[in-house]
């Protein structure tokens, strides 16, 4: 595994980190503790030590509960990084980005780790209107003095640039945006900005949902959250796309570890954070970190 440099933040994170969605159960999948934990040792010994998630992700920070056990007996040996501000599902809608649910949310999150602060802290898919908060931001900046949270982060979409070009008037040290073979637009819009501003960037969805991973044929219907983001008509369009451009990996790389690498080719990229359901998909995703296309 290597390492590279998480921006200003100077955080070294693997190439490869480990992205926790699937834990929610949203994806097909109900993960219990033990399964987590046999994820997490086996990302250990591969050297992974960056870790995403978000306290939306499952009812009653589901996610973060399980990582914050599997982690409790090393907890400093890891880089976390979770996101507050996104959840559609406990129905408070817009006062989920105000500043006094975002620090019930921020103790919650605390709680669910098993941990007394959080690495990187990053606001989750917000309107502009709701990013442009300074009694937000002024709340999240007395959490950094307080060490509750070490780096502030903003998890985005390549349309946003208006929100990047403001990152460092509200102290935001670290970006997360998709980016991989299919969706490239982060590279044309967003990076060069990253780059002069000193961001890291945190790459997430690197196999494209899982189109970019070889498992899925013409005609596939997707029954878990997928199905949200991958209109039906669109399926057999997008993996058509996506199996020309797997020809391009080199005949013995499985396909998920060639669009890992292929995202990390990209210099402005931190850290990629692929999600898995298997210690078999972990160990295919941390081959990335360590080849050359």
């Amino acid at each position: 595994m290597k390492y590279r440099r998480l921006g200003k933040t100077e955080l070294s994170v693997s190439a490869v980190g480990l992205g926790t969605w699937q834990f929610s159960g949203v994806w097909g999948k109900h993960f219990e503790q033990c399964e987590v934990d046999e994820i997490f040792a086996r990302a250990r010994e591969l050297g992974i030590n960056f870790l995403d998630t978000a306290e939306c992700y499952g009812p009653n920070h589901l996610a973060e509960r399980l990582i914050g056990n599997a982690i409790a007996s090393d907890r400093e040996r890891w880089l976390v990084a979770t996101k507050f501000g996104h959840n559609p599902g406990n129905g408070l809608g817009d006062e989920n980005y105000g500043p006094v649910q975002v620090l019930i949310q921020l103790e919650d999150s605390l709680r669910a780790l098993r941990t007394d602060y959080i690495d990187v802290y990053q606001l989750h898919s917000a309107p502009n209107e709701y990013f442009d908060n300074d009694a937000l931001w002024t709340m999240l900046d007395k959490q950094v003095d307080a060490g509750k949270v070490r780096f502030l982060g903003n998890s985005i979409a390549p349309r946003m640039q208006a929100q990047l070009a403001k990152s460092l008037d509200y102290g935001i040290g670290v970006i997360q945006v998709p980016y991989n073979a299919l969706q490239r637009r982060a590279a044309r819009l967003l990076f060069p900005m990253a780059q002069e501003m000193d961001l890291g960037v945190i790459a997430r969805a690197p196999l494209a949902m899982g189109l970019l991973s070889g498992r899925y044929r013409q005609g596939h219907v997707f029954e878990d959250v997928r199905a949200m983001f991958i209109q039906q008509a669109q399926v057999n369009e997008r993996l058509a796309a996506a199996a020309e451009l797997l020809r391009d990996k080199p005949r013995s790389m499985a396909p998920s570890t060639w669009a890992n690498a292929w995202c990390l080719q990209e210099s402005q990229v931190s850290t990629v954070i692929p999600g898995v359901k298997s210690v078999a998909q972990l160990e295919m995703n941390a081959l990335a970190g360590d080849v050359q296309l």
